[in-house]
This record gives C-alpha cells, sequence and structure tokens, in this order.
C-alpha cells in the first residue's frame, strides 16, 4: 500500500480499499466514509443496523464511489473476521481499516467509579478496546498474506489521556486502544502495517447530544464544539501514504483542550 512518495492531495486515497466498521449511521463513522470515498477509496460500510449500512453505501455509490454494505456485530469474532473477508471478496484487497464504535453514554450509565458495576466496565471495555484488538488481528493477518501491508486508524478520545470522572472504564479502554496502536506499530513496521488513533475531544453528534454553539465554547480553546468532518479528515490523512512515515502514534483533534493550561 505505501508508496513512500508524495500521493495526490486531491485524492490520497486512491485505489485503495478500506473498511469502516461503524460508518453507516450519522456522526464520525459516517463523515469517514463520505471522506474515504471523495479521497478515492472504495469503502465497505460496516454496521450492526443494515438500514444504516445500506444507506450509507447507497449514498456513496450515489455519487459515483464503489461502496458494498456489511451487517454485523463488533462483539463477535466471527463478524469481524467476516468484515475482512467480504471487503477483500468486493474490491480483490484491503489496504486500510477504520475502528469506530465506541462511547460510554450508548452503552453504560455515566457513574463515579464506586458506582460502577462490573457489568457495566466489561461492557464499556468490549465496546471501546476488546473488539479493536479482534478487529485489528483480523486485519493483520490478512494484511501480511497479502504482502504489501496496510494501515488500521482507531478513533479514540481525549478521556484516554485525561482525567475522565464518570467515565472510568471508557477512559481506560481510550488509553488501552492508544497502547494497543503503539504495539502494532513496533511488532509490525517492518511488515509495512502501520496502526495510529485519531484522539477526539467533543465532537457534536446525534450520540453524544451534542450540538456546534453559534456563540462558542469558552472551555474549547478554538470556541466552538468538533464537528464529525474534523475526526474523518485526520482519518484519511492518517489512513493514507502521506502519512506513511507515521505509526503508533495519537493524533489529537481536540480543538486545544488537552494543551490548555489551568490559568488560560
Amino acid at each position: 500500500m505505501e508508496d513512500h512518495g508524495v500521493s495526490s492531495f486531491a485524492a490520497p486515497l486512491e485505489g485503495l480499499s478500506a473498511l469502516v466498521i461503524g460508518g453507516g449511521g450519522d456522526g464520525i463513522g459516517r463523515a469517514v466514509t463520505r471522506a474515504f470515498a471523495a479521497a478515492g477509496a472504495s469503502v465497505a460500510v460496516a454496521d450492526v443496523v443494515a438500514d444504516r449500512a445500506l444507506a450509507a453505501s447507497l449514498e456513496l455509490t450515489g455519487n459515483g464511489a464503489q461502496a458494498v454494505p456489511l451487517i454485523g456485530n463488533v462483539r463477535s469474532m466471527a463478524d469481524l473476521e467476516g468484515f475482512v473477508a467480504q471487503t477483500v471478496e468486493a474490491f480483490g484487497k484491503i489496504d486500510a481499516l477504520v475502528t469506530v464504535v465506541g462511547g460510554q453514554v450508548a452503552f453504560v450509565p455515566a457513574v463515579r467509579l464506586h458506582e460502577m458495576v462490573d457489568e457495566d466496565w466489561d461492557l464499556a471495555y468490549e465496546m471501546n478496546l476488546r473488539w479493536v484488538a479482534r478487529a485489528s488481528r483480523a486485519v493483520i493477518r490478512t494484511f501480511l498474506a497479502q504482502g504489501f501491508g496496510g494501515s488500521i486508524v482507531s478513533v479514540g478520545s481525549v478521556a484516554g489521556v485525561m482525567a475522565a470522572p464518570t467515565q472510568a472504564a471508557y477512559g481506560a479502554a481510550k488509553a488501552g486502544v492508544a497502547s494497543l496502536a503503539r504495539t502494532v506499530a513496533a511488532e509490525y513496521a517492518r511488515d509495512g502495517i502501520r496502526m495510529n488513533v485519531v484522539t477526539c475531544g467533543a465532537i457534536a453528534t446525534a450520540v453524544a447530544n451534542a450540538e456546534p454553539d453559534p456563540d462558542g465554547v469558552p472551555e474549547i480553546p478554538m470556541g466552538r464544539l468538533g464537528v464529525p468532518d474534523d475526526a474523518a479528515s485526520a482519518v484519511v490523512y492518517l489512513s493514507s501514504p502521506l502519512a506513511s512515515y507515521i505509526t503508533g502514534q495519537s493524533l489529537v483533534v481536540d480543538g486545544g483542550v488537552s494543551v490548555r493550561g489551568p490559568f488560560s
């Protein structure tokens, strides 16, 4: 996949095929599928809800891109392996994997650590780290068999690098994703396989129940919430040959929150 040269800035993913897991609905996943198609990639859109996967893929094909819908559950290893196999079947190869599914509010309550029950901790871990590791294992096996490398980009969170009150399990899992990326980078760099993380701050999505504030957000140095396209642009960059010498890194997309000092 990597050409070690300067790829086209207009279509940095031209000729590549990508699997986006969690790209069927609105929010970051949908923005990533659109951005990948616009950048020239063929896109397999995987979602647990068939209608969402189909709608997303039809939108892309309607705009002239190659896309296929895939339906399955990230909690199933068989489904994750199926996503990879079906992407190869559809496009002849797989060059990039993007893992999007995650979060806390969609799965478990936001409570302080002493109030959290084991079942909720386990679910937050499974939906934010365990499936990412399993999907990475599945695609790495295929990357190695293909013999020309590949890229994995996981959507992470600043909760994994900063204190996350009422989100202990989520923050710990997202910290684990960043650690996983570093290990994959070290283990597979000689095979041409890269893994990076887009570490998101507050992104306005339906799941997060947040909308951009036209009057600004004083806690965010840039004065606004992020939008899904902010994250998607970073994912495209890290998945492309433009980032061919970048691996094991966390690219923070948070409007400056994580670098703001206590008195600023």
